[in-house]
């Protein structure tokens, strides 16, 4: 068992990893990897990868890829050079992947907050799943982060007011009020997310105007192509 060495990694922003031995996951999780993406039983580990902060947009910005998904692209390319040598399947980014949340619950990266974003102690909600990987590596499984969720100490919970549509106002998220309000011509969050912004946890790790205005734009195309 080696350590793997995250240095490629780190330089191109995806400075989140959480390495799984697959055979250590809950069974639940584990016999959906194996149905569903590893019938052969090929491979021994699950490698989970994020970004935290505002590297990976540079990183990005730096290479000069230009494609439809170039963050998802520039990811999955980064992530593919540095297992190399190694037998391994991308399995995320993908339509019809496993649930990154309950991946980022086992790394301890994840906890929930009122605006549907995870949030995390040392990023504040500026961070986000990128590859999920299976791999035939030997490497040492990571530590799970024990960390709590920043919101319960929250008092003022600023998020609550800032949402313009109203959707945090309620006992829980109103996703159609959040909907109906970005879809509005004039809403003030079709290229962001005011709740998320005015959030104080991480401030310092806050993504620049462009890449915000990246993800909520991929997300509004979403919205209006479904509703």
């Amino acid at each position: 068992m080696t350590q793997a060495d995250f240095t490629p990694l780190n330089a191109a922003g995806l400075n989140l990893q959480a390495i799984f031995n697959i055979a250590d996951l809950p069974a639940e999780l584990a016999g959906e990897i194996h149905q569903r993406f590893d019938p052969e039983n090929r491979y021994r580990q699950l490698i989970l990868i994020g970004h935290g902060g505002k590297r990976l947009w540079a990183a990005l910005k730096d290479s000069g890829i230009a494609s439809e998904n170039p963050i998802d692209d520039f990811s999955s390319a980064t992530v593919r050079q540095w297992l190399a040598t190694h037998p391994h399947t991308i399995i995320y980014p993908a339509r019809d992947s496993l649930g990154l949340q309950a991946l980022g619950k086992l790394a301890g990266w994840h906890h929930a907050s009122p605006f549907m974003v995870g949030i995390n102690e040392t990023w504040g909600s500026w961070y986000a799943y990128r590859v999920v990987a299976l791999s035939d590596t030997d490497f040492a499984p990571s530590i799970r982060q024990t960390t709590t969720s920043p919101c319960t100490q929250c008092r003022d919970q600023p998020c609550l007011a800032s949402c313009p549509a109203g959707a945090l106002s309620g006992d829980a998220f109103d996703l159609n009020k959040c909907i109906a309000y970005r879809k509005q011509p004039a809403s003030a969050c079709r290229a962001t997310c005011l709740a998320r912004v005015s959030c104080p946890v991480g401030t310092e790790h806050r993504y620049c105007d462009a890449q915000i205005a990246h993800t909520y734009t991929i997300s509004m195309r979403m919205i209006e192509a479904l509703y």
